[in-house]
């Protein structure tokens, strides 16, 4: 019920939200110079802000074009390597680009955006590495044919990829880096891959702002798992997908409501945000409109969670931390990530976490018992939030340059 109510609040928006875009155009190419008159700046930025405010359920573009590569801007092309049903393997090729690069395989969270969220990473990893991503679909775009998605099926497509990425001939592995909720699967697989000692085990694993233990210094997303019982989030909290969509039928957990949850966190900035866009709209100030809204038409497009996949993830790794303990089973089989002893890890965290606080993802380090010291590496990135891990100049600066070392030392 809360999904169709959902779609028909969108339904009755729709004819304003269209004369918003209607204004706009009409700003953009008819009024010739008129739109400079103080009313006409203050009512077209209106419209623009009330239009950019708007939920939308489709992927964005990764819109990256060309990167600097060995001091010259090279072309990127993307290519779908594997299509399956859940999620594409999609590799950034740099057709110019002769000379081989580390394989690095970016595996994006499924917690209500796109994996486009992640573009400022693969982008800064594209001048010195051979990128591939976790490109997730939207859930209620996946027929229910197309069966079940739960934690172990994330497991399984990060295992298959890895291995599509290999040499398994040279028993040579790609490198995965994971950003916040893949971290705990991404380790899984890395173990499970471990102990079959598969030739395609990934050489280095870095995980970024992780849960690996959330019962290390909780949030207030920790708290809310603690919270409510399991039956409370599969009852309050899991909606059909009406039959209007590819996927109609299917059980999800809605991007809009992880969205409303996430805003709710910080509302008071992002009101403060969209007050900073009228004022840039009304004043002409075109950087910083277009880096607002560069942020929010990733932040407000949103996908749908499997049911499985997130009542999984609250039970198995925000309630009960069965990694952590060493109790998480993979097909009937118990994950041991003392396993891992080829794989070079690497956890970052940042000192403003407020989803996954200090603390968290280096847990990796205990669970990997088996690693030589050589093999283990933390980095504290002092002054950034969750976000400012994997993107943004302190990234690029600072947490990066840390990841390319590691990469570089074990390739």
């Amino acid at each position: 019920m809360l999904y169709d109510a959902y779609e028909a609040t969108n339904d009755l928006l729709a004819p304003s939200r269209f004369a918003a875009r209607l204004a706009r155009r009409f700003r953009d190419e008819a009024l010739d110079g008129a739109q400079d008159m103080p009313f006409a700046r203050r009512l077209f930025a209106l419209a623009e802000v009330y239009e950019k405010a708007a939920i939308t359920h489709a992927r964005p573009a990764y819109a990256i074009a060309s990167v600097p590569c060995g001091g010259r801007e090279v072309a990127v092309v993307e290519q779908v390597v594997m299509d399956l049903p859940f999620g594409d393997l999609l590799h950034f090729a740099k057709p110019e680009v002769t000379l081989p690069q580390p394989k690095v395989l970016i595996v994006a969270p499924i917690s209500g955006h796109f994996s486009t969220l992640l573009r400022n990473t693969v982008e800064t990893m594209l001048s010195d590495h051979d990128v591939y991503i976790t490109d997730w679909k939207n859930a209620r775009d996946v027929p229910l044919a197309a069966g079940r998605f739960g934690l172990e099926d994330y497991i399984d497509y990060v295992i298959t990829f890895l291995q599509e990425l290999g040499d398994p001939a040279q028993r040579k592995g790609a490198n995965v880096l994971a950003v916040c909720q893949p971290c705990v699967p991404v380790l899984a697989a890395a173990a499970i891959m471990a102990k079959d000692d598969d030739p395609c085990q990934p050489r280095t694993m870095t995980l970024m702002g992780g849960p690996i233990d959330v019962r290390e210094t909780p949030t207030v997303v920790n708290e809310l798992a603690f919270a409510h019982s399991y039956d409370w989030f599969a009852a309050n909290m899991i909606q059909t997908v009406p039959w209007r969509h590819r996927g109609g039928g299917r059980r999800v957990y809605p991007g809009f409501l992880q969205l409303s949850a996430f805003m709710a966190m910080n509302m008071g900035r992002h009101f403060d945000q969209f007050r900073k866009l009228y004022q840039a709209l009304v004043d002409g100030d075109t950087a910083r409109v277009d880096k607002i809204e560069t942020f929010y038409d990733e932040y407000f497009a949103v996908l749908d969670l499997t049911e499985e996949f997130y009542l999984e993830t609250i039970d198995k790794v925000f309630q009960r931390a069965l990694l952590a303990k060493g109790e998480l089973t993979f097909r009937g089989e118990p994950v041991d990530c003392g396993a891992i002893r080829k794989t070079a890890l690497l956890t970052v965290e940042g000192e403003r976490d407020d989803i996954c606080s200090v603390g968290q993802t280096a847990a990796a380090h205990l669970l990997c018992s088996s690693l030589r010291p050589h093999l283990k590496q933390h980095h504290l990135q002092p002054g950034v939030g969750h976000y400012g891990t994997f993107s943004g100049s302190k990234w690029e600066k600072q947490v990066y340059p840390q990841v390319r070392s590691l990469i570089l030392a074990m390739n």
